[in-house]
């Protein structure tokens, strides 16, 4: 019975509004971890769907100091521009531009090559099997 009597004594000289002050602070802060961890990892999805990768770390400084717009077209934006991640439509016009160098290249190098004589070849030619043979190639020649 005494043990009942200085619950109540110690309950008495506590104040109410200040336990459930404490409750509320504590839930706060609690509540506010989480809201940091959310913002946290919803910035961490952002440079991942912007093509960032968040394990290398040169990413990680960038993605610390960035302060940018959070969507991924401006996240990309400025990761070109730090040279973090490459241009896959700048990549596609420069392999594509190699191509048609190439071709162009290929065209020039064919057309310097002088004109064959097929004439001249065939006067040249020593027996009917090395004129049948001139002729099929100049036909070959021709269907290239």
């Amino acid at each position: 019975m005494d043990s009942d009597i200085d619950r109540d004594e110690e309950q008495e000289g506590r104040n109410p509004l200040r336990d459930r002050m404490k409750q509320l602070e504590a839930e706060n802060a609690e509540l506010k971890a989480r809201a940091d961890e959310s913002s946290a990892a919803a910035r961490e999805l952002a440079f991942v769907k912007a093509g960032v990768d968040p394990n290398l770390p040169i990413t990680k400084y960038f993605m610390k100091g960035y302060d940018g717009e959070l969507t991924a077209e401006a996240i990309r934006e400025a990761a070109i521009e730090a040279q973090l991640i490459r241009d896959a439509q700048a990549d596609q016009v420069k392999a594509e531009a190699g191509t048609w160098d190439r071709s162009t290249q290929m065209a020039a190098d064919s057309s310097n090559e002088p004109p064959v004589d097929w004439g001249q070849r065939i006067s040249n030619a020593k027996n009917a099997a090395e004129v049948e043979a001139l002729l099929a190639e100049a036909k070959a020649a021709q269907q290239i």
